[in-house]
């Protein structure tokens, strides 16, 4: 969604680490041990290796060549975990939901922070990841945002998804960048805006009335037609799956929908900001 993301400066790439759990697991069933069994050869207790197997805990090096040896690997797993990258390219519980919009259907998005990811023109995403706090380097930057717009492939397929977005007013105005940027950005929403597609609407400053105080989400619609939600705070995010908040959220985003510009009113809109940048 934002950049509200977490700083993976200091752990393993978690894709990576779940690669290397899993390939623990096989070669310890090829072994025909037990998770109790392996940790016992190897002197640590079975949660350590359920642990690791599962994802939830990096590999370390002399277990790894502990393992390598016992399990007779040929080196695999301290290769493995010598040749893991350092940055994840998105944190790693917002994984399943990059998961779930690569093969959504429909997407409901409704933001009031930053301008939604599948929006952001490269330039703007770099902004957005130059006020993370704390710092990111250099090269987490460049990675986050290449692979911010590689997910916005998804618009430009021959049978994209449906999407919707509400987005504020205050946030498309937000000059965030300099005004090169701004302007820049405020000419790729135009473009989205006219995509068959998608449906771009602004919520305007001075309403009444307002069915997204609690924050920004995402509605999904999944090949197999299940309604699913994310939303994300300051520190983590998190899946919902349940359907009673399911329901909440959608009936939020019908309130967003009725209450925000509609997409004709948010196209003259962004028409008349693109007359004065």
């Amino acid at each position: 969604m934002s950049n509200k993301s977490l700083s993976t400066r200091r752990r393993k790439n978690a894709t990576a680490v779940k690669m290397v759990g899993s390939l623990v697991g096989t070669f310890r069933r090829a072994a025909g041990l037990t998770q109790r069994a392996l940790a016992d050869e190897v002197a640590v207790d079975e949660e350590t290796i359920a642990s690791v197997e599962q994802g939830r805990r990096t590999l370390k090096p002399d277990l790894a060549a502990q393992l390598d040896e016992l399990l007779d690997t040929k080196g695999a797993l301290s290769v493995a975990l010598e040749n893991m990258p350092e940055i994840d390219l998105f944190p790693r519980w917002a994984e399943e939901y990059i998961d779930l919009e690569r093969e959504a259907l429909a997407l409901s998005w409704y933001d009031n922070q930053v301008l939604p990811g599948l929006l952001q023109t490269p330039a703007y995403a770099r902004a957005v990841f130059l006020n993370d706090v704390p710092a990111l380097t250099e090269a987490e930057i460049e990675q986050r945002v290449a692979a911010r717009t590689e997910r916005q492939e998804i618009l430009e397929r021959p049978e994209p998804p449906t999407v919707s977005f509400v987005i504020s007013e205050v946030t498309v105005k937000d000059r965030l960048g300099g005004s090169e940027v701004h302007s820049e950005q405020l000419d790729r929403l135009r473009e989205l805006a006219g995509l068959p597609s998608v449906t771009l609407q602004i919520m305007p400053v001075g309403r009444g009335f307002h069915a997204g105080l609690s924050g920004p989400f995402i509605l999904v619609e999944t090949p197999d037609h299940q309604r699913v939600g994310y939303v994300e705070g300051q520190l983590h995010g998190r899946m919902v799956a349940d359907p009673d908040e399911v329901s909440v959220l959608e009936r939020k985003y019908a309130m967003l929908r009725s209450q925000a510009l509609n997409p004709q009113e948010s196209k003259s809109l962004l028409d008349r900001l693109l007359g004065d940048s």
